[in-house]
């Protein structure tokens, strides 16, 4: 009789998570919503932390009191992953937002997480580069960029965007970084607040309507 040698049986492959990393809206009309985030760490989504400190900052501090808000107000999430800054934004009130994405994966999971929202009529996914953005479909007050840490990417994406006509003159922008990542401000930007929460910083910025690419 023949003998034959066992064979080992196949690892299961892992399957793709609804929410891998606890990632869920956390205040406004859909709080506690779960949000898909892609496999691998390709995307790195805003801690619900920092994303909650962020939101409180805008909603309740000084940017309120002087009028940098999201409020009634067009948003811009670049960098965006599965959209949570945009999808909290518009979860508290933002009146639109627009998403820059161009990861495959990602924009799986942000359409993903803009129907599963029902937020399809106030959400407009760009697919391309934050660095290299079409024209402006939408002025934004607030603009929140999520760059890849240490990229170098956050200050050009501002001039391009800024350039692009997607930020409203005085708009506030919010960069995230890492904690001890430079990020000088490109011309027409004013740094004017930043805080640290663990690994990430954010860093505040005030856009003043012009930039060095305007001719």
């Amino acid at each position: 009789m023949r003998s034959s040698e066992a064979r080992p049986a196949p690892k299961p492959q892992p399957k793709p998570r609804p929410n891998p990393r606890g990632l869920r809206i956390v205040g406004g009309v859909h709080r506690g919503r779960r949000l898909l985030a892609p496999p691998g760490e390709a995307v790195r989504p805003t801690s619900d932390r920092a994303r909650e400190a962020l939101f409180n900052i805008l909603s309740h501090g000084r940017f309120a009191a002087s009028g940098l808000t999201f409020a009634g107000r067009p948003v811009l999430d670049a960098f965006a992953g599965t959209g949570a800054l945009g999808l909290e934004a518009l979860s508290r009130g933002a009146s639109a937002a627009a998403f820059i994405e161009n990861g495959r994966e990602a924009l799986n999971s942000l359409r993903h997480n803009i129907a599963t929202l029902g937020e399809e009529d106030r959400a407009h996914i760009v697919t391309g580069d934050a660095t290299r953005p079409a024209r402006a479909a939408l002025v934004c007050s607030v603009a929140f960029l999520d760059p890849p840490y240490r990229s170098g990417l956050a200050g050009p994406a501002l001039s391009a965007l800024a350039a692009a006509g997607w930020l409203a003159p005085d708009a506030l922008a919010v960069v995230e970084v890492a904690a001890r990542e430079e990020l000088p401000a490109p011309a027409g930007f004013a740094v004017i607040d930043e805080r640290v929460y663990g690994a990430a910083r954010l860093v505040f910025l005030r856009y003043n309507g012009a930039t060095g690419d305007e001719r």
